[in-house]
């Protein structure tokens, strides 16, 4: 009996070293790192690794958290749901994260937010703007928060801004059926440009597959005179619909979302001889006189080899909301550490100061950048 006794004991003992496996285990602490660094949205997920590389190396040169090294696992979405999915599932459950950042896009973000939440690992989205990331239209997940605004705040901005900056009375309005970012943003915008006091003359959409918009244009010329141009897209055919529209002749303000951010945008429209009166909101601009802001371009530029764009800020602030968290807690536990994001107060970060309300989004304001050649020349500030 004694023996066997023993060898139960024995048998617990190994079983413990098993489940007692936790990302401090080998002195670091780590954090998982879920983005799009291939496919159609890896123009967002690159940069955004960059960035959370500088600010890993920021923190364990500055002496890691609670006196441990940070150890970020990448993982690769492919801009593809399911592999999203799995990836959150791997960081879970094989490699015991604390946390995750990620992904870049709503789609991705959505597809493996319920995992998540069923492994009770707190995951932060720096850039998955659809109001539908963080919650299932009735319950917040608990475990799921993002650095950026909602999409239903930066269409209304945009909307906003066509109406009082631009004096815009008539917009035509583009986007992907493909998309729920491009779909969702479409009818925010439209039904705030109206409430305005302004008439939609005409909506179009196309699918993601598409890549020839000029008779989507000729419908929109025909449909009647606009003064303002809403392309509800990202940045991969926004560019290409800027280029089409200014060689057809549609010289009036072009508007979009966060996702006309990108290095691409010229290129895609055909040269910065197209990027003229252009405006799109954002969540940071290089234009930014704060001293904070111009040391992180600075480090970024030192460590990329290029500008920050605001997925960059985005995602340093996101590793940096979790350095937070985890020291607020006093603890690796995700549980906790959960906890303690949810209750973070008054973050200062590049992006802004960060509250998140009862849904896990930040309370925050929104930048809009006019780009004039292709570059920045200016940027409002839009409070919430």
């Amino acid at each position: 009996m004694k023996r066997i006794l023993v060898l139960v004991a024995t048998a617990l003992l190994v079983l413990s070293g098993f489940t007692a496996c936790t990302s401090t285990d080998k002195g670091t602490i780590k954090i998982g790192v879920n983005v799009e660094l291939t496919g159609e949205a890896a123009v967002y997920g690159q940069p955004e690794k960059k960035a959370i590389e500088l600010a890993v190396k920021e923190i364990n040169d500055a002496g890691g958290i609670l006196g441990k090294q940070v150890e970020a696992i990448y993982y690769d979405t492919k801009t593809d749901g399911a592999e999203s999915t799995s990836n959150v599932t791997k960081l879970a459950t094989e490699d015991k994260v604390v946390a995750i950042i990620g992904a870049a896009i709503s789609g991705t973000t959505m597809a493996a937010a319920p995992v998540a939440n069923q492994y009770m690992v707190p995951m932060l989205t720096p850039s998955g703007s659809n109001a539908k990331v963080t919650n299932d239209g009735t319950t917040v997940y608990p475990y799921v928060y993002r650095a950026c605004f909602i999409d239903p705040f930066q269409g209304v901005v945009i909307a906003n801004f066509s109406s009082t900056e631009l004096g815009a009375t008539k917009a035509a309005v583009i986007g992907s059926s493909s998309s729920d970012y491009a779909k969702d943003l479409a009818t925010i915008f439209a039904d705030q440009f109206e409430k305005n006091g302004g008439t939609v003359v005409a909506e179009e959409y196309y699918t993601d597959t598409d890549t020839d918009f000029n008779a989507i244009l000729t419908k929109l010329q025909n449909a009647g005179e606009f003064d303002v141009l809403f392309i509800a897209d990202y940045a991969v055919r926004a560019g290409l619909i800027i280029g089409q529209a200014r060689t057809a002749g549609i010289m009036v303000p072009i508007v979009g979302p966060d996702g006309f951010e990108s290095p691409d945008l010229v290129a895609l429209a055909g040269g910065a001889d197209k990027v003229n009166d252009i405006y799109f909101s954002t969540h940071f601009s290089t234009l930014s006189e704060d001293q904070a802001v111009k040391d992180f371009i600075a480090a970024y530029t030192a460590s990329a080899g290029s500008a920050p764009s605001a997925l960059s800020a985005l995602a340093y602030d996101a590793v940096y909301m979790l350095k937070q968290a985890i020291e607020d807690a006093d603890s690796t536990d995700p549980v906790k550490v959960n906890t303690a994001l949810e209750a973070l107060k008054d973050f200062k970060g590049i992006t802004g100061t960060i509250n998140f309300d009862e849904w896990h989004n930040p309370i925050k304001s929104a930048i809009v950048v006019e780009l004039v050649n292709g570059e920045q020349a200016s940027a409002t500030v839009v409070n919430p």
